[in-house]
């Protein structure tokens, strides 16, 4: 019989691949060592501390400085997010700058709303163009600005900041998955939770970006920009997927003139006019794809790099498609499978030593018998009850999360995905108790053979164990950041190095995902563990199938329709569909994380623990903090 690996050898194998992951992540990301990349953090003209990756490429010297172009994030992202475009940037001879907004990743907290104020700097990116201006490597006259989402109001708005400078230090700006203002009156209706609609009507036209080059990637499906008064159109605005014919688009590759009787412009053009002397820029990119695509695009970064090579003549000569950042993603997963492998390994390793050891069960835990009669109402029904809750109740809590959120929980984002859920925890507990009462009792079910009645000791060791699983599992990331400068992440599942300030944060949120993920837990374990080997793939299903259905449906919607449900039936918001994403892949993450342990263990808090504090704290690291 072949034996097999133990725990201490996987956990050697997953320390492996992150440490594989890691070297390739680098190695990609300097070009081989060719760039040099920095993560740095200084006080801005605006008096706030800013954290930045700075990617300087072996041309730019102080002999011969290189154009740079500053990228942003999005709204509840970080720095990290843009490495595929500040990795193809730096590649071409630009020095590169990813910011973290302020709000965001390790930059300075501001109260909700400041950062649009003119004196912080057009939320750190204005401030970041004052810096990198400053660097002797760095040619002073050629510096662009661009960003994904709210990353590219960032760079907007630092134009107008721009504009009212005796020497102006922007002279390139492509807005990804934004809008230009395109009138004076900058009339428009919308906002949080709703698509920007610009009304041109009454407006006066007007240039914004003056004799720089400027461009616009609008993405065909994007769930929140590119909307423009139409009563033509069913809603009474264009969608997004006719914005290159919508009066704005038009006036902006006019050069801020009205379009009315003038030829019909084209998207992937590049036209050029000279505006106060001097030759400029209009271009408007529409790729097929949805808004946080985007950020994780070859399409776009191929029309971002021809665009700056266009616009700021980038000294290394390049084919738009030939790029690295897909090989960065590949050693990333490599990583990801790594940090979860090590989680469990880890956790496995320790129930072998002397003071957890009361934690390790005896031999393998049976499944139960697969479900007959009345047991498989109980059984699919249970699945089903679940799946149809989450669904329910997704949307249908959504603004009332955003009226009643406490200031104490200052990530609005994580509290409304953490009170989903918590009351999906809830309902499992709720479900799962019914149906023991009603069937599994009388017929033979056991709670402390499944280990779903623990001793307190027991408790208190399997708690401290997954805390600790859980600080050596994020040590590795820890380590990557360090001495490689990467992470591990794969587009929405990010796993990254974080500051101390954001363990209060996940000590406010962790209880809420730990309802849930200790009760998935002992539901597909203790209650649903049967011996049919499709069972594992079924309760990864169950689990997973209500966010995939939900955002099937609102994408069908939006493709057929070009606009989105929470448009036509106006429940929810449009970044719910978005924040589903990473959700898909944690949910039955955690039951093959809590089925691995829990068949060494027969116990079935411990997985359900460490999986809900590794995903506390992937959420509470990787979104917008108000400052309180």
């Amino acid at each position: 019989m072949k034996k097999k690996l133990s725990s201490k050898m996987w956990v050697l194998i997953a320390i492996l691949l992150c440490l594989i992951s890691s070297f390739g992540a680098s190695k990609v990301q300097t070009e081989g060592g060719k760039i040099r990349v920095e993560t740095i953090n200084f006080e801005t003209a605006s008096g706030h501390m800013l954290s930045a990756i700075l990617c300087i490429p072996a041309n730019a010297t102080a002999e011969t400085p290189a154009p740079a172009v500053i990228c942003s994030h999005g709204w509840y992202n970080n720095k990290q997010m843009q490495d595929l475009n500040y990795l193809e940037y730096a590649r071409r001879g630009f020095v590169s700058m990813s910011i973290d907004m302020y709000g965001h990743g390790d930059s300075e907290d501001l109260a909700n709303g400041a950062w649009w104020n003119p004196e912080n700097g057009a939320n750190g990116m204005y401030d970041a163009v004052k810096y990198i201006a400053s660097l002797p490597f760095v040619d002073a006259a050629r510096i662009g600005v661009t960003g994904h989402s709210n990353g590219a109001l960032a760079s907007r708005e630092a134009v107008f900041l721009d504009n009212k400078e005796d020497k102006q230090l922007i002279a390139a700006v492509l807005l990804v998955c934004n809008d230009p203002i395109f009138t004076e009156e900058n009339t428009m209706i919308g906002g949080t939770g709703k698509r920007r609609i610009y009304d041109t009507r009454k407006d006066t036209y007007f240039n914004m970006f003056r004799s720089r080059d400027a461009g616009v990637v609008a993405v065909l499906y994007d769930e929140f920009m590119h909307g423009a008064i139409n009563e033509d159109f069913p809603m009474g605005y264009s969608g997004p997927r006719d914005y290159i014919d919508s009066v704005p688009a038009q006036s902006f590759l006019h050069f801020g003139k009205d379009p009315s009787g003038k030829e019909r412009r084209s998207s992937y053009t590049l036209y050029r006019e000279s505006v106060d002397g001097k030759e400029a820029i209009r271009v408007i990119y529409n790729p097929d794809q949805i808004h946080p695509w985007a950020h994780f695009s070859k399409t776009v970064v191929a029309s971002s790099v021809e665009f700056f090579d266009a616009a700021l003549n980038a000294p290394v000569k390049l084919d738009p498609n030939d790029q690295t950042w897909q090989w960065k993603v590949f050693f990333n997963t490599i990583g990801v499978v790594g940090f979860f492998l090590f989680a469990v390994a880890f956790a496995l390793a320790m129930t072998e030593t002397k003071t957890f050891g009361m934690l390790k069960a005896e031999t393998d835990v049976r499944p139960l018998p697969s479900p007959a009669g009345k047991g498989k109402s109980w059984y699919w029904g249970g699945m089903l009850a679940g799946m149809l809750f989450g669904i329910i109740t997704y949307p249908a809590i959504y603004r009332w999360c955003n009226n009643v959120r406490p200031a104490f929980f200052n990530q609005p984002a994580t509290f409304y995905i953490a009170m989903w859920t918590l009351i999906c925890g809830l309902f499992s507990l709720l479900m799962t108790f019914i149906s023991y009462r009603a069937y599994s009792r009388k017929n033979g079910f056991d709670l402390a053979a499944r280990g779903v009645t623990i001793s307190g000791g027991k408790l208190a060791r399997t708690i401290c164990l997954a805390l600790i699983t859980v600080v050596a599992t994020f040590s590795l990331v820890f380590v990557s950041d360090y001495l490689f400068k990467t992470d591990f992440r794969i587009w929405v599942i990010t796993l990254r190095a974080f500051g101390i300030d954001k363990l209060g944060l996940i000590l406010k949120f962790m209880v809420f995902y730990l309802v849930y993920y200790v009760a998935l837990s002992i539901s597909a374990n203790s209650f649903n563990q049967v011996q049919h080997w499709l069972n594992l793939l079924v309760q990864c299903l169950a689990v997973a199938l209500g966010p995939v259905i939900m955002v099937l449906v609102q994408y069908k919607y939006f493709y057929s329709t070009g606009y989105l449900l929470t448009e036509a039936y106006d429940f929810g918001g449009p970044i719910i569909g978005i924040w589903l994403f990473p959700i898909i892949v944690y949910l039955p993450l955690a039951v093959l994380v809590s089925r691995a342990i829990y068949k060494k263990t027969n116990n079935p808090y411990l997985g359900g623990i460490i999986m809900g504090l590794l995903v506390t704290v992937a959420s509470c690291t990787n979104t917008l903090t108000y400052l309180i």
